[in-house]
């Protein structure tokens, strides 16, 4: 949960990957060892033989308030970045040698200060939706890098820094097209010659994909009408056709590289279909309950390297899909203000929560509704009333009959049980409502009541359904699966080898 602060952006961005890094360190690192305490108000943990001590509020969340101190010689001094890094890498795995940790992570610090700097000279969109969606200037809290990007010239598409750019327009001759599902949407962007389709194309990717043009694929220039990047840099709004689009990036953004695989591109479609009675099902029990669908795709049939690269997804806007009156806003942005912190909180937990939890329990339905996966709808007076579910990448199914899909499609789309619940768990659980619940509470005491009241919803829902072991078990305190990006970014894993490390559970 992002709010900006009026000091030097060097000296913002350096607090906030220190901040970021410690708390990695916390549950990575430190608490897997034993060697975390409390002592109120600050946390004392152990990390690379060092004593740290930060104050801390928040629970699971980990807001830090104040510099990091480390012990040395009797005295408490300050902690530095550049000290924590190796700190941190002297108790990660000693097989692996990761001599890019570092670099990653002063890059995403580099990173943080230009959008911090390039943001006081800029105005957010007018559109509430699109302001949110640019508002997450810090990135994820327990990520080592969470601004880290690849590739240069990146600054100018970057949503956090209120940016706005054309689309590049390109012509591909009819028998090179490739595409599924209805991409219709593409064609209100602008116009293509006789004997060609339009295809846009992000400026960044196609700058790093630099394409051969010829007959089969023409340039036909900056689209006419800006487009407007979302939270996830990659995806961006177009006004003139009133959509989403989603585009490749080659480049590293925290722990992936955004290309849409071919088998991604057609599980967009396939998943559409499928979870479109789905959705209409839980939207029954939960009214709630919206979801942005990917309908098609479009892409280039010039080779694997092209038809991936230049490979883009349409998806609903948000607009097309809250009811009248309803305004969007992204999870990882929004607050309670001028609410009752209770009431609002019972009605958030309910309109996101509840419908995530019955698409697993009662459809195999696994989504990832993480903060950035997630818009809330909120009423005039600022409750939250709908959910809008989008990015059908991280959506899995568990137990379902996908006979006829690609063997690669199919395969990209399926979980297990295990698996599929832990997902869920860490998005819905740590990566969300803990994010929330910390930045509702103005104490420990106010946090707990949440959690309280948030227990009883589950519950009551539990119930409902036969209490399913699962949610029993989380009801009852088991730990919950926290996602380990500190880890995985020492080990250059690819993000879905992350694993994830036990941490308290407020329900406990």
């Amino acid at each position: 949960m992002d709010s900006l602060v009026l000091d030097p952006p060097a000296a913002v961005a350096a607090e906030a990957t220190l901040h970021a890094l410690l708390r990695c360190c916390v549950r990575e690192v430190a608490g897997p060892r034993g060697a975390v305490w409390p002592a109120s108000p600050h946390l004392l943990l152990k990390v690379g033989g060092a004593l740290i001590r930060v104050r801390t509020s928040g629970g699971s969340a980990l807001r830090f308030s104040g510099a990091p101190e480390r012990l040395e010689l009797g005295s408490w001094l300050p902690l530095t970045l550049d000290e924590l890094v190796r700190l941190a890498q002297a108790d990660l795995d000693p097989s692996t040698d990761n001599p890019e940790f570092a670099e990653q992570v002063a890059a995403s610090r580099d990173a943080l200060a230009a959008i911090l700097a390039a943001r006081a000279g800029t105005k957010p969109p007018a559109d509430p939706w699109l302001e949110s969606e640019q508002s997450l200037v810090f990135g994820h809290p327990f990520h080592p890098a969470p601004k880290a990007r690849g590739g240069s010239g990146w600054l100018r598409y970057a949503p956090e820094a209120h940016a706005e750019f054309p689309l590049r327009l390109l012509g591909v001759r009819r028998d090179a097209v490739a595409g599924e599902g209805d991409s219709s949407a593409l064609d209100l962007l602008g116009a293509a010659p006789s004997g060609y389709v339009l295809l846009p194309a992000h400026p960044w990717q196609l700058d790093l994909l630099a394409p051969a043009f010829d007959d089969r694929l023409i340039d036909l220039g900056d689209s006419a009408v800006g487009v407007v990047p979302t939270s996830s840099v990659r995806t961006v709004y177009a006004p003139d056709a009133e959509v989403c689009l989603k585009f490749s990036v080659d480049v590293r953004i925290t722990n992936c590289v955004r290309k849409n695989a071919w088998y991604e591109l057609a599980g967009a479609v396939a998943l559409t279909e499928r979870l479109a009675p789905i959705f209409a099902d839980v939207a029954r029990r939960f009214p709630g309950t919206r979801w942005l669908a990917e309908p098609g795709y479009r892409t280039a049939d010039l080779g694997k390297r092209l038809f991936e690269g230049l490979g883009v997804i349409v998806r609903q806007s948000p607009w097309s899909v809250v009811a009248p009156g309803v305004t969007p806003v992204l999870a990882g942005t929004v607050t309670a203000r001028g609410c009752d912190p209770f009431a609002w909180w019972a009605a958030y937990v309910r309109t996101v929560a509840l419908p995530v939890l019955d698409l697993f329990i009662r459809h195999g339905v696994v989504l990832e509704p993480h903060l950035q996966n997630v818009l809330v709808g909120l009423d005039p007076s600022g409750m939250p009333v709908e959910a809008v579910f989008r990015d059908l990448e991280g959506t899995k199914l568990v137990g379902h009959d996908l006979r006829g899909l690609p063997e690669r499609v199919a395969e990209a789309l399926t979980y297990d049980e295990e698996r599929g619940w832990s997902r869920v768990v860490y998005c819905l659980m740590v990566n969300h409502l803990t994010e929330v619940a910390a930045t509702l509470a103005p104490s420990d005491e106010v946090l707990r009541q949440l959690w309280r009241s948030a227990r009883e919803i589950l519950a009551a829902y539990a119930g409902s359904v036969g209490w399913p072991l699962p949610l029993t078990d989380l009801l009852a305190g088991a730990p919950l699966p926290a996602k380990a990006n500190l880890t995985v970014r020492w080990a250059r894993g690819a993000d879905r080898s992350a694993g994830y490390v036990p941490i308290a559970n407020p329900f406990a």
